[in-house]
């Protein structure tokens, strides 16, 4: 008798995985995946898993390519699903190559330090102290603590800062460059806190309807209206300093 052909592998694992496998296999690099987001997804048309004839779920290796390259481009870009959607029709299409899905949103150029997460993401420490948020930002501790005493970065109950504080530091340091001085900068946390407040008045009922897809459901109309602000604001600055410049 011939010997029975092996079961292709998907890093080192049946060629299908159940969506239990499938989070064990995510969660290293995706820690917050959840079963139900993964639902979520599928719900939502983006991943399309097989179903046993039981109805139980199996991803394939592709569903799980997918499946990584929606959530970084939720965490690492902050992309809404209509966003993605496109670009998976795009990768599906064979338009583009997934070569952008590690850029940020509207990426500053390459030579530009801050063009990617990872130029201040911490390979390893999920808290920063203030030391740490004055090396990745190639600031002082100084200039740091000016920027905690004028509200722009907050440290958590313990002292420690995440890792957004060090792209706040880089990005007030390089406005600071250009005669932007640091009590210049609290008009633009009162704005942002202002937009956080309507864009999470949004979300709260969402968030707060009884169904399993509720939380993601918010999650991602924050995306969206987020995304949305960002651009009307500063299409809204670029007028306005257009018209104080043509006066």
């Amino acid at each position: 008798m011939s010997p029975q052909p092996a079961r292709k592998q998907v890093d080192g694992r049946p060629t299908t995985l159940s969506i239990g496998q499938v989070i064990d296999l995510l969660r290293p690099d995706f820690p917050d995946v959840t079963i139900s987001k993964v639902r979520f997804l599928e719900n939502e048309g983006l991943v399309t898993p097989e179903r046993t004839a039981s109805g139980y779920r199996r991803f394939s290796g592709s569903d799980i390519d997918r499946l990584r390259f929606i959530l970084a481009a939720q965490r690492d870009r902050y992309l809404p699903l209509k966003v993605i959607r496109t670009e998976l029709a795009q990768l599906d299409a064979g338009v583009a190559d997934g070569s952008t899905s590690t850029l940020p949103i509207g990426g500053r150029g390459e030579s530009v330090p801050g063009s990617e997460p990872g130029d201040f993401r911490p390979a390893k420490a999920t808290r920063l102290s203030a030391e740490m948020v004055a090396a990745e930002s190639e600031t002082t501790v100084a200039f740091v603590e000016q920027l905690v005493e004028a509200g722009l970065i907050v440290p958590g109950r313990a002292g420690y800062y995440e890792a957004e504080a060090a792209i706040i530091a880089k990005t007030a340091h390089e406005l600071s460059e250009h005669g932007v001085e640091i009590r210049h900068l609290r008009s633009f946390r009162t704005a942002a806190s202002r937009q956080a407040d309507v864009i999470s008045s949004i979300a709260s009922p969402v968030a707060g309807r009884k169904d399993p897809d509720a939380k993601d459901r918010a999650a991602e109309l924050v995306r969206e209206v987020a995304a949305l602000s960002v651009t009307l604001h500063s299409t809204l600055v670029t007028v306005n300093v257009r018209r104080e410049l043509d006066r």
